[in-house]
């Protein structure tokens, strides 16, 4: 009998797995269903429905008003704390949940790119890659159009990202604001964001990080970075589910000096003074503009205690071993049908996710879909495997790879047919 090599090594690695247990957390990873989408959109926990259904009864239901006293209000803050001290290397006081991704980073640009303006008039440019997510690129547009502003594009490779040679081209004393992300969203590259923000500063640039790829999967260091700003969601590896809040840091030097452009009553100095005019809040609460979404934060709660009790850096070391068994899987049973693995191969500059290029691959992710097997396709012709470290296991992502190439194999008969 001829051994499977690949089904023994994903059988080894999962038996060796400190994380593997934790996958009976998560609500379907027990079923055949194959997910590398968690990088869009993280599997929910089992406890979160139970945690939910208590909050509808007892903290909504039955302290109604008064919750917002007791603790809704605090939330935003005290889980930006939580989430500054697991996952993004944070101090107190510079973390906020609450608003979409898209929102916050409108905020955070904006009032980055106005405090330089009004210090330096000449800093009229903002700089973003090409290939950042288009969120980015289109906030980064508007800001310059509303502003007087103008862009200047980072010309980077798109199975990579944004480096020093590239950032160092593409910045200098017209430089405001550069918007960069730490992990790319199509390649998975990961950024040295520490060596990238120093770069900056020596511009006269303030930096504002797109954690979205990278928070709760790869170790954010923001102090440590001496970041000035940055943003993320909440949906992908932090389990806050379809639309939770995004997550604003704002480092406590700048917090007082920058103004942010959506000025709303959860902000102001005094909330309940209902006053004739704004004062802002001091600190993290200067940053918040409306009511925050409380219902869409709970899930995190139960995610965050998670990640608390095993800490990031065996969440990465799980990232990595996935990563790398994704690329030797493609390597020996996908190559052969001409994939190419359009991600870092080095794991210090890989994220969470692999991207395999194809010219079929749109094709094969509709059929992968069909079958129960959940990638995400991204142009031109990539294929994203995305591996959430604590749900997703050795012989899951064996059993997807293969999937991938029944499904390429499928295509390319397809083809002939239709060529005939």
């Amino acid at each position: 009998m001829t051994r499977d090599a690949l089904a023994d090594a994903a059988a080894r690695l999962d038996a060796a797995d400190p994380l593997a247990a934790l996958r009976d957390a998560f609500v379907g990873a027990q079923t055949p269903l194959v997910y590398f989408d968690g990088n869009s959109l993280g599997r929910p926990l089992r406890v979160t429905a139970a945690h939910l259904a208590t909050f509808v009864e007892e903290a909504w239901g039955g302290r109604l008003i008064r919750g917002w006293d007791e603790t809704w209000m605090q939330l935003p803050f005290t889980l930006g704390d939580r989430l500054g001290a697991a996952v993004l290397g944070a101090a107190p006081g510079q973390t906020v949940v609450g608003d979409s991704t898209t929102v916050l980073l409108y905020k955070l640009v904006r009032a980055a790119f106005d405090a330089q303006q009004a210090a330096d008039p000449a800093r009229v440019e903002l700089v973003v890659d090409r290939d950042n997510f288009p969120t980015d690129r289109f906030v980064v547009e508007g800001i310059a159009a509303e502003r007087g502003g103008r862009v200047r594009w980072i010309e980077v490779d798109p199975d990579r990202g944004v480096d020093a040679e590239s950032l160092a081209a593409s910045i200098g004393p017209a430089t405001a604001v550069v918007v960069l992300s730490h992990v790319a969203y199509r390649s998975g590259y990961l950024a040295d964001a520490g060596a990238l923000t120093a770069l900056a500063h020596r511009a006269g640039a303030m930096v504002v990080w797109d954690l979205c790829h990278s928070a709760g999967a790869v170790p954010v260091d923001l102090d440590a970075w001496n970041a000035d700003l940055a943003v993320g969601c909440t949906y992908k590896y932090l389990g806050g589910g379809p639309g939770s809040p995004a997550f604003a840091y704002v480092a406590e030097r700048h917090q007082r000096s920058l103004a942010q452009p959506i000025q709303g009553w959860m902000g102001a100095a005094d909330v309940f003074a209902m006053g004739p005019e704004y004062r802002p809040a001091d600190g993290m609460r200067r940053y918040v503009s409306g009511t925050p979404p409380i219902v869409g934060m709970l899930p995190m709660l139960d995610m965050l205690a998670l990640l608390e009790t095993h800490g990031i850096d065996a969440v990465r070391a799980k990232s990595v071993a996935l990563t790398e068994f994704a690329i030797r899987v493609a390597d020996e049973i996908l190559a052969r049908a001409g994939v190419t693995v359009a991600s870092p191969r080095d794991a210090a500059e890989r994220g969470g996710h692999v991207t395999l290029s194809h010219p079929s691959m749109r094709e094969v992710t509709a059929r992968l879909w069909r079958d129960d097997v959940l990638p995400d396709y991204r142009e031109p012709g990539g294929l994203r495997i995305g591996l959430s470290p604590l749900s997703t296991s050795f012989a899951e992502t064996l059993a997807g790879l293969r999937a991938v190439a029944s499904a390429l194999a499928a295509v390319g008969t397809a083809s002939a047919g239709r060529a005939t």
